[in-house]
């Protein structure tokens, strides 16, 4: 097992929205604010280390034919419990992401990393690709959510910091940024960059 191989594709090469594209849908809808980005993110992180963990281990056990029906009530299990303790102890923000924590069940980076990963691997490095791949999605996420709400609410940490700190004045946003579109724009702007910051260093390690 190779930690920091492990760390370094869930972060940046294997980056699971940056680079594989998946999890797309989510980190558009959700990310019109700190509060909700973080704890999408963080919501995501539990379940994929909890996830990868029970299928390593019953990877001998769960027969090849029913393996995705296996992979998704497993998932499923642990979305049921992230829900009902955001319900209960995170009211506010469970409203906020609504629809899309029941949605982590069929989110294509948890039955990726399942499928790819923990269905092939040690129960070890399968929790450190959920806990990575996890983190490079928060990452994305916290990134997307500091841009969308700065510019299309003029302020940053709603929800964490109270109403937020305003570093805009208000009127002079662009409320479009939090709207489906800013979600597009955002994430397409934050793929080229990292599509282009890989090229850059495989130009750079190809060159040595």
């Amino acid at each position: 097992m190779n930690a920091k191989q492990i760390m370094k594709d869930g972060l940046f090469y294997q980056n699971p929205v940056l680079v594989q594209l998946l999890g797309m849908c989510s980190c558009m809808a959700v990310t019109t604010t700190l509060f909700n980005g973080l704890g999408m993110g963080l919501s995501v992180t539990a379940i994929l280390i909890c996830s990868n963990v029970v299928i390593s281990l019953l990877r001998r056990l769960i027969p090849s034919k029913i393996r995705i029906a296996a992979y998704i009530v497993i998932i499923a299990g642990f979305v049921t419990m992230v829900d009902l303790l955001l319900q209960a102890f995170l009211p506010a923000l469970s409203n906020s992401l609504g629809v899309f924590i029941p949605l982590i069940v069929v989110n294509c980076i948890i039955l990726g990393r399942a499928e790819a990963f923990a269905s092939k691997n040690g129960v070890a490095a399968s929790a450190l690709d959920g806990l990575f791949q996890g983190l490079g999605y928060t990452m994305v996420t916290v990134v997307m959510s500091v841009i969308r709400e700065l510019l299309g609410n003029g302020t940053f940490g709603a929800g964490v910091f109270g109403d937020g700190i305003r570093l805009i004045p208000a009127g002079y946003p662009a409320l479009l940024m939090i709207l489906p579109f800013g979600g597009f724009l955002t994430l397409g702007c934050l793929i080229a960059f990292s599509q282009w910051a890989l090229k850059k260093r495989q130009e750079k390690e190809g060159a040595k």
